[in-house]
């Protein structure tokens, strides 16, 4: 399923930033195999709407982070708000993930990166999420579960669909893939009760109303909130941390293997750093020894830096320190509200009431 997380070239590409008579041609061919997929899509969506499609009822409260797009839009910090939110009024949780890229049964980065947020929590990978949410109601005992990734899944019934519009790039280059970034039609908004608008901080106000608007025209009704994503300190390899604030103006590296590399760059821009190169590997990035030795050397290349910062995505699955003699870092990232926390915090309120632990 790598298709979900697609590469800079791909962007690239359906931006229409690459030009020439092939791209041209390429783009061409790209929006006659869209049709055919949009249509199946819609047309999943509408048996679905209809009730011709069964919907699996867990039983108690559930909860859908999900996005439009393809690749990342900052899910994984809402998912951990929420979680810390629900877990601070007592409310027994299991989050629920797809596991894209996990083998064998073992944990995907994304899980290993919530183990290391949300410790206690429990976390199931399951392609089978019906059947996951069986076992967290009735093996773990849970009163209300999260579903991450979930918008375009919808065997489960929730309580509340919260989707994600990133404001580096809400809507997908206005067409569905393989045309362009979109999972569904941009219509399929109708269907989120809250939508939040990650990364806000990082566009102006006009940009923000102008998605805002464009939001409204398929999704009026839903809640809107604006979300930015704030430095809170560095995590190393073996559990050091020290403020975010230690490396600014400081000359470095960084690395991502994350769905949307240019947040990490303008996280990394706002947080006051000086990059002396940026180098992205593909979303779920599995490192090897190679990766490790070619990552060595370019750091060496690109002249003398203080450190090599990464995502703790990345860092999960680095067992390892340094990068040669150079320190290395991973920015640890959180969700803060610019707009909108209360209207969410009554929707979540709402749930709690009926997700409270029988006595």
């Amino acid at each position: 399923m790598t298709w979900l997380y697609p590469s800079t070239e791909f962007r690239e590409l359906v931006s229409g930033r690459r030009r020439g008579p092939a791209a041209s041609l390429l783009r061409s061919l790209l929006r006659v195999a869209e049709e055919p997929y949009a249509w199946a899509v819609r047309w999943r969506n509408h048996r679905f709407d209809v009730g011709k499609s069964p919907v699996y009822s867990a039983g108690v409260p559930v909860v859908s982070v999900g996005n439009l797009t393809l690749g990342g839009t900052g899910k994984t910090p809402m998912v951990q708000w929420l979680a810390r939110w629900l877990t601070s009024r007592q409310i027994p949780i299991a989050l629920i993930s797809r596991g894209y890229g996990s083998k064998n049964g073992e944990k995907n980065d994304e899980a290993l990166e919530m183990d290391l947020a949300l410790p206690g929590v429990p976390h199931l990978l399951n392609a089978d999420r019906a059947a996951a949410a069986r076992t967290a109601v009735r093996e773990l005992g849970c009163r209300l579960i999260l579903l991450d990734d979930a918008f375009q899944h919808r065997r489960i019934r929730r309580d509340l669909d919260i989707v994600l519009v990133d404001a580096l790039e809400p809507f997908g280059f206005d067409h569905v893939f393989p045309r362009g970034s979109l999972r569904e039609p941009i219509s399929g908004l109708n269907r989120a009760d809250i939508i939040a608008l990650s990364r806000a901080d990082l566009v102006d106000r006009r940009r923000c109303d102008e998605i805002r608007d464009r939001v409204n025209q398929f999704a009026s009704s839903a809640t809107w909130a604006e979300l930015g994503h704030v430095a809170r300190g560095l995590q190393s390899a073996t559990g050091d941390r020290v403020p975010s604030e230690t490396l600014a103006g400081s000359p470095i590296a960084a690395f991502c293997g994350v769905g949307n590399p240019t947040s990490f760059r303008e996280t990394l821009r706002a947080g006051g750093y000086r990059i002396k190169g940026l180098r992205e590997f593909p979303d779920h990035h599995q490192y090897s020894a190679k990766d490790l030795a070619s990552l060595d050397q370019w750091i060496k290349e690109i002249g003398p830096v203080e450190a090599v910062l990464c995502t703790q995505k990345d860092l999960v699955k680095l067992d390892t320190p340094t990068l040669g003699d150079v320190p290395l870092w991973a920015l640890k990232i959180e969700l803060a509200f610019l707009e909108g926390q209360p209207a969410v915090e009554e929707h979540l309120e709402r749930l709690c009431i009926t997700a409270q632990p029988n006595d």
